[in-house]
């Protein structure tokens, strides 16, 4: 299952808005076959290690990392290929997290007589997916909120100057953040100061993949319809939405950009009805990068499930802008803890991975 999982990470940058996949096929202690989910709308993992096994593939052992589907998308159902290569034993590392079809891929193989059996590195494989498993489980993408700060937590100069806070190496690492991702999120703050591309700058060689670079969906939250006509991400590949309120006047008219007006919340856009729009449209993966503002209105509506900060090792001073808008924390009862889950060098900076928590409640 190990080995299944190395698999599935292959298809990081190319499978959405497909689950990432890999597949082992074992008979005699032997692996006789294996392949991954290498693109969506193609074959899916199990029929890839099927053609390599070939007819060795009778009474083998099959481990899997996601429950094998049972239903008819894109392309046939993997539990009816791998009933038909008549294999003896199915191990999933999880079942699909789709609760209309959970548990049907291993119930229809164990009616064909074949063993099943599921929870096998259930953890790291779920790992893989969390935008796959949030989308389907809970209805919402799953919002990771990337940050660069100096160590003494700014990310801007006090004149909006913020190029380059982190070192080359920092940069490269981001930019493979985004290329997982289904899409890249920011504010129409950031698009007016910045002008951002807001795209995936590698290529394939750099990311390790044979097929073209997959440009994510660019979405800017554009509460009064500002955005300008040339702005720079709006000509380049791929889509943009702009994500607007229903009573924002005017309109933005232009070639691949899509306007979509939601319900406000303050005068601003809903930002749950926002995140619900992007699941509704196959969206697993959400990359943040924005200002302030919008990414402390994100953290105080619970919205964010995973915070990495590019810190880098210098100091930009008192008048420099912070990382998160939250005005409403006055007392320190009202904080907002996180769980680290990781901290590494990445060049000269230090990468934190973090994940938000409930408010900090004092102890008496």
């Amino acid at each position: 299952m190990a080995r299944a999982i190395q698999l599935a990470k292959k298809g990081l940058y190319t499978v959405e808005p497909n689950p990432r996949v890999g597949c082992v096929i074992v008979k005699a202690n032997k692996i006789i076959g294996e392949g991954w989910h290498e693109k969506a709308g193609e074959a899916h993992a199990e029929i890839n290690a099927l053609k390599q096994a070939g007819d060795d593939a009778k009474n083998a052992t099959v481990y899997v990392t996601l429950e094998p589907c049972s239903h008819h998308g894109k392309t046939p159902p993997c539990a009816d290929a791998l009933i038909e290569a008549g294999v003896h034993r199915v191990v999933a590392a999880m079942q699909d997290p789709n609760p209309l079809v959970s548990g049907n891929g291993l119930t229809r193989l164990a009616q064909a007589g074949i063993e099943v059996e599921s929870g096998l590195l259930e953890v790291q494989a779920m790992a893989l997916n969390p935008g796959f498993i949030k989308r389907m489980s809970k209805g919402l993408p799953w919002v990771r909120v990337k940050l660069a700060m100096s160590l003494d937590g700014r990310t801007a100069m006090k004149s909006g100057e913020s190029k380059w806070i982190t070192g080359s190496t920092a940069r490269e690492d981001v930019q493979k953040l985004r290329a997982r991702s289904s899409a890249i999120l920011t504010g129409i703050g950031t698009v007016l100061a910045d002008n951002p591309w807001m795209n995936v700058r590698l290529d394939e060689t750099q990311l390790g993949i044979a097929s073209e670079i997959r440009q994510p969906l660019r979405v800017v939250i554009d509460s009064q319809l500002k955005c300008p006509r040339d702005a720079d991400l709006l000509d380049l590949p791929g889509r943009t939405v702009i994500m607007t309120t229903i009573q924002a006047e005017g309109d933005l008219q232009h070639d691949n950009v899509e306007v979509v007006r939601l319900p406000d919340n303050n005068g601003h856009v809903d930002l749950h009805s926002a995140l619900s729009w992007l699941a509704e449209h196959e969206i697993n993966e959400v990359h943040v990068e924005a200002g302030s503002v919008l990414s402390g209105a994100l953290l105080e509506a619970d919205l964010v499930d995973e915070i990495i900060i590019y810190m880098a090792p210098h100091i930009m001073g008192n008048n420099a802008k912070g990382l998160f808008y939250l005005p409403e924390i006055g007392k320190m009862n009202q904080r907002i803890g996180l769980e680290i889950k990781d901290i590494r060098p990445v060049g000269i900076d230090w990468r934190i991975t973090a994940k938000p928590k409930k408010r900090i409640v004092e102890e008496l």
